[in-house]
């Protein structure tokens, strides 16, 4: 198999780890360089954006896309790990409305206009997170908590599903053993921990709440509808057809503007060197994809206004795209 250099929408299923579907694409691409730009849960399935070959140097510009998510919240008790994985938290299940799940359209359309705009999180015990040199999740596996700074985040949607549903009895599923399920639809910044949005929500109507189902549909460009299955990957790297579902670098980085460069400048940011540009209308320090004659991405540079140039960050040689 030749090497190819791009990024893979994959559709992760529920349970594995991200480093689990990495090392499956190691494998079946035979590449040793594969990186993935924000993690999902063991649980959780959805879109996980993995870099493959030379673009795992462009993760710093498509790590911090906002993300979009389907999700179930249970209401009626709280867990250890905030998802449905967790142990039951004692006591965490008292409901403060009676009769149970009789919250109003009015209540639960407060308690999601309170978590939307910039809010503070508090990463969760059971996280990647890490403190004082560890992840989180191994204090909590030995039974330790510790205290968390919380971490400003952007809620932009934090709706319903269906958001025409006119009634309560249309939002909230009964299970019939005192618990209820609300599906949610949320669009939030990197960083946020959907788990704890769960949490919060239930806090905001008085009750102890889980994570009980977590889809992720859109990672920036990378929607769901584009995602393939790691089966179509083994199938698609047999019958060497790989580029009919690896986005290009260029492509990967199309929220970015570009410019193509003439043969002479081509050779010069190859070497790490400056371009000149004449009216640009970029801001200052805004990354610009560089391209050459062929329209192949060789460079990510930022600009700098003042020397009315673009000077490469990221430098991939022709040969390595």
């Amino acid at each position: 198999m030749s090497r190819m250099d791009g990024v893979l929408n994959i559709d992760k299923p529920a349970g594995i780890t991200s480093h689990d579907v990495v090392a499956r694409v190691r494998h079946l691409l035979r590449e040793k360089r594969v990186g993935h730009t924000g993690t999902l849960d063991p649980f959780a399935t959805g879109v996980l954006v993995v870099l493959v070959g030379r673009a795992t140097r462009l993760a710093q510009f498509l790590n911090g896309l906002e993300k979009e998510y389907e999700a179930v919240i249970r209401l009626g008790y709280a867990t250890d790990t905030g998802d449905v994985t967790g142990k039951r938290i004692a006591g965490a299940s008292a409901v403060a409305v009676e009769p149970k799940g009789n919250w109003s359209r009015e209540q639960i359309d407060a308690a999601l206009a309170a978590l939307r705009g910039e809010i503070d999180q508090v990463p969760p015990m059971y996280s990647a997170k890490k403190q004082g040199g560890r992840k989180l999740y191994e204090l909590a596996r030995r039974g330790e908590e510790v205290e968390r700074a919380p971490v400003r985040v952007c809620i932009y949607e934090f709706a319903a599903i269906p958001v025409a549903a006119r009634h309560t009895a249309e939002l909230l599923k009964d299970n019939g053993d005192g618990t209820f399920d609300f599906a949610v639809r949320v669009t939030c910044s990197t960083g946020t921990y959907v788990r704890t949005l769960a949490e919060d929500f239930g806090k905001q109507l008085g009750v102890g709440a889980h994570l009980a189902e977590l889809r992720r549909i859109r990672v920036g460009d990378f929607p769901i509808s584009e995602a393939h299955t790691l089966d179509l990957l083994k199938l698609n790297a047999a019958e060497e057809s790989l580029g009919t579902i690896l986005y290009s670098t260029d492509e990967a980085l199309r929220r970015l503007p570009a410019l193509n460069l003439d043969a002479a400048d081509v050779a010069r940011v190859r070497n790490g060197l400056s371009v000149k540009v004449s009216d640009a209308s970029w801001k200052a320090g805004e990354r610009v994809r560089l391209r050459d004659e062929h329209g192949q991405l060789i460079a990510v540079g930022e600009f700098h206004r003042e020397q009315g140039s673009l000077h490469p960050s990221v430098v991939l040689a022709r040969d390595e795209i």
